[in-house]
């Protein structure tokens, strides 16, 4: 090649990548159907260990997760936590229950929450084993951990289908380190790479999930994902939590749906939702959403229930997301299965009204979940 054409394909090489940086991307065509139809069900290997019963609508105890694929669930999605006191929810649980997950021709999500404990908007506190750790070390640690269960998982003949990399990260994860501060998120970045990265080197085709408790605010759901865009990082799956006493109307999560899909490019997902099925408590623990109608026209009952949960799916569906999960449908109150992992036999459940299942176990006739 003459100098003089080494001279035209690099001017044109570089013109054409700067024509790439420049354009936006694709949107993500809207979905006719949701084809994610999931249930978050962490807690339930703990209730059936403690001998907790499931009982379909006509009455006959079965497993859970069979009740459930009844129901339409297609997708379960399970929490890890790096090493919670109580044993329950880490590496060699989830493990096992993928196992379980699998066997019924489910597919599998892992919500990695990189803590030993609960991680949300409000909190994400490094595992104790990392606490001293800086943001250098802290993306091997991200990386390494990230890679080991979704390889353990590969391993044992359930390869994870989607993972999160953080839980509901609305402003960084693995505090202080990785936390955004006054606008700067180059150590959540390098941490969401870290995490993007491993998921890949283990198996390419799992879809990597970046989830926040964004669905109020628009504005919110831009400034973050418009942050972590730009500094280079790269996920399939753009994931929302969507509680309607906590996060507006539907037809704000709509709105916010389709401007993420369109700004993004991305498939959406909403990865976390639930409606209490009853105002009252079952044991001493305040619950989490309290009221007889939470949400306007929607009563605390097996029907408003159900009928919140259609609604939800609708909008969904109709502004172009592929999938809707359940958060902890199986979580009733069962002793001994409490909120704190740090006292699992000594705190009740904040859950015990949000559940599908009422407190002898027995399910809401009326929820399903539809494509």
């Amino acid at each position: 090649m003459t100098p003089h054409r080494r001279v035209l394909r690099a001017w044109v090489a570089a013109l054409l990548s700067l024509v790439a940086l420049l354009t936006p991307l694709t949107p993500a065509s809207a979905a006719n159907t949701l084809t994610m139809l999931g249930a978050d069900v962490s807690s339930v290997q703990r209730s059936l260990d403690l001998g907790a019963r499931y009982y379909d609508a006509g009455g006959t105890a079965r497993d859970p997760l069979d009740i459930l694929k009844g129901l339409g669930v297609n997708y379960v999605r399970l929490r890890v936590w790096n090493n919670p006191v109580s044993g329950w929810n880490n590496k060699a649980r989830v493990l096992a229950y993928a196992r379980a997950v699998k066997a019924r021709g489910l597919k599998l999500m892992i919500d990695f929450h990189y803590s030993d404990t609960w991680a949300d908007p409000g909190k994400q506190y490094k595992p104790a084993a990392w606490a001293n750790h800086g943001i250098g070390q802290l993306q091997t640690d991200v990386h390494n951990y990230t890679y080991d269960v979704c390889s353990s998982l590969k391993a044992q003949g359930t390869t994870p289908d989607s993972v999160q990399i953080g839980n509901e990260i609305n402003v960084g994860m693995l505090w202080n380190d990785g936390r955004v501060v006054n606008n700067d998120f180059t150590n959540l970045s390098l941490l969401l790479k870290a995490g993007y990265q491993a998921t890949k080197q283990c198996n390419s085709g799992t879809q990597v999930i970046i989830h926040t408790a964004n669905a109020d605010s628009m504005a919110n759901a831009r400034w973050f994902y418009d942050g972590i865009a730009a500094k280079g990082v790269q996920w399939d799956l753009t994931a929302l939590s969507y509680y309607c006493m906590w996060h507006g109307t539907l037809a704000n999560l709509y709105n916010v749906i389709t401007d993420v899909r369109s700004r993004y490019g991305r498939p959406v997902v909403l990865t976390e939702t639930a409606y209490p099925f009853t105002a009252a408590n079952a044991d001493g623990e305040p619950n989490s959403v309290n009221g007889t109608e939470p949400c306007a026209g929607h009563p605390a009952s097996w029907s408003g229930q159900a009928t919140e949960f259609a609604w939800v799916q609708n909008t969904a569906r109709d502004a172009g997301a592929i999938g809707v999960f359940y958060w902890e449908p199986t979580w009733y109150a069962v002793p001994g299965n409490g909120w704190d992992p740090a006292n699992i036999n000594g705190t009740g459940n904040q859950w015990d009204n949000m559940a599908i299942f009422n407190w002898t176990g027995r399910v809401n006739p009326n929820v399903r979940w539809t494509p």
